[in-house]
């Protein structure tokens, strides 16, 4: 199956993945917080976030909730701005994606299908780690 292979792909890439989503914070503008921070904290949180993505799709809700939302009032004690937190996220993403198009598995109409239900899940996955990030946030506010 398509989407268990892009899965574990990522899982045993989790580390350069890390790596591009740091050279990138390092470089947006719309991230300078990141870019005075701790390199190796940096590194550990988005690893996790790449390591744990299997785990995190196909647990319940809540335990994303949780950990999101925790992370969210974190990064306010922090000192993160809610929009750099969020830029982020969305820089861990599109890093998620551009490697994951790079790896040419898609070479059927079923691995294109299987893609997309990962896309689809990946996306919800993303979406509502932004939403209990900014819930965190705003509970710490």
């Amino acid at each position: 199956m398509v989407s268990r292979k892009l899965i574990k792909i990522i899982q045993e890439h989790s580390s350069n993945l890390a790596h591009q989503w740091y050279e990138k914070v390092q470089q947006s503008p719309t991230t300078p917080t990141y870019q005075t921070f701790d390199e190796k904290a940096l590194m550990e949180r988005v690893q996790n976030v790449y390591a744990n993505l299997e785990r995190w799709l196909e647990e319940e809700p809540s335990q994303v909730e949780r950990y999101f939302t925790d992370l969210g009032a974190e990064r306010s004690q922090e000192g993160f701005k809610l929009s750099e937190t969020l830029s982020a996220l969305f820089i861990a993403k599109r890093i998620l994606w551009e490697y994951v198009m790079s790896q040419g598995l898609l070479d059927t109409a079923l691995d294109l299908y299987q893609a997309l239900d990962l896309v689809n899940r990946v996306r919800l996955f993303f979406d509502n780690a932004a939403y209990y990030i900014a819930v965190g946030y705003e509970n710490v506010t």
